[in-house]
């Protein structure tokens, strides 16, 4: 029988992408989805859809009865800002809504895996020059990343005192096909946008500032070798979690710069005050997923610019057409 995983957030940007890997590689995919801000397009014709809040008692009736070989968790609130706004309402969806599925494992009795989306940039902050390595001392600056800190310490938790299979993967700013334009990580899909519109980049600051830009198909092959690759042993709180990056910087400008190239569009970028708190500089250190997990990235980030400006005017020239 083929092995089974289940993705929460399967039907969002970065899910959609994981749940692609594994029906290619064959898995039997069950997706569980709210659609607060996934769309039922994205998801796989092969795969299982379950309309769901991962806060729900039936969320986690699916969990416990469906004693999945895999959980790839990346149901979240997505936007740091919201998380600023409402910290009780990100606290309640990434941290709450995590504890009812990982409850829902341990009553199983199953030995479920969890793949958990955390993040790299908002976990490290700007105290030690990158690129940051899982080591590196974490102390976010919004709820949204004490949230995902918060979730891992409970990962940890689970497999030390009850022996759960959990690891985390800190993701860099994931870009690529289907990205939605939500907070900073959603630069690229809102350039992108821009551009098709002939209008002009916004960029905050003086454009200086870098970031780790690590492509969708690239994420979601990290996400199939944490299923499937054989895990360090259960401690402390980085002993399971893993950067999914290039270790590479790129600033602002830079990537305006290599979009209008790939859009051959002649936008004026336009430069905005600085947003306070912003991070000047972000990059993650892959070595020890390199070395453990066997993987790095394929995707060069103008290969990966190329496919994503591709995708948005594929689906530009089909809302006109329509």
């Amino acid at each position: 029988m083929a092995k089974t995983v289940l993705v929460t957030g399967g039907a969002g940007f970065i899910g959609s992408h994981v749940a692609d890997r594994f029906v290619a590689e064959g898995w039997s995919v069950t997706i569980l989805d709210d659609l607060s801000s996934g769309r039922e397009e994205n998801i796989p014709s092969a795969a299982r859809f379950v309309r769901g809040d991962i806060t729900s008692p039936e969320a986690a009736d699916l969990v416990r009865e469906g004693q999945f070989d895999v959980m790839c968790h990346l149901a979240a609130q997505i936007d740091v800002r919201r998380s600023v706004l409402d910290p009780a309402y990100d606290a309640t969806r990434n941290i709450l809504g995590t504890l009812n599925l990982m409850e829902a494992i341990r009553a199983s009795g199953h030995p479920t895996r969890t793949v958990f989306s955390s993040t790299g940039g908002a976990l490290y902050g700007d105290f030690d020059p990158p690129p940051s390595a899982e080591t590196f001392a974490k102390d976010p600056e919004a709820p949204y990343g004490i949230a995902k800190l918060s979730v891992e310490y409970y990962l940890a938790y689970y497999g030390r005192v009850h022996g759960l299979d959990t690891v985390a993967l800190r993701y860099g700013n994931v870009y690529g096909p289907r990205q939605d334009p939500h907070g900073e990580a959603g630069v690229v899909a809102i350039f992108c946008n821009r551009l098709l519109d002939g209008r002009a980049l916004t960029v905050f600051g003086d454009g200086e500032q870098t970031r780790d830009y690590v492509y969708a198909g690239d994420v979601a092959a990290a996400n199939f070798a944490a299923a499937t690759r054989e895990l360090p042993p259960r401690g402390r709180l980085d002993a399971r979690a893993f950067n999914v990056g290039t270790s590479v910087e790129t600033s602002v400008n830079t990537l305006a710069e290599t979009l209008r190239s790939v859009s051959q569009a002649t936008a004026p970028i336009e430069y905005a005050p600085a947003r306070p708190g912003e991070l000047a500089r972000s990059a993650l250190n892959t070595q020890k997923a390199q070395s453990v997990l066997g993987w790095k990235p394929t995707v060069t980030l103008r290969e990966g610019l190329e496919n994503t400006y591709a995708f948005f005017s594929a689906r530009r020239a089909r809302s006109v057409a329509s």
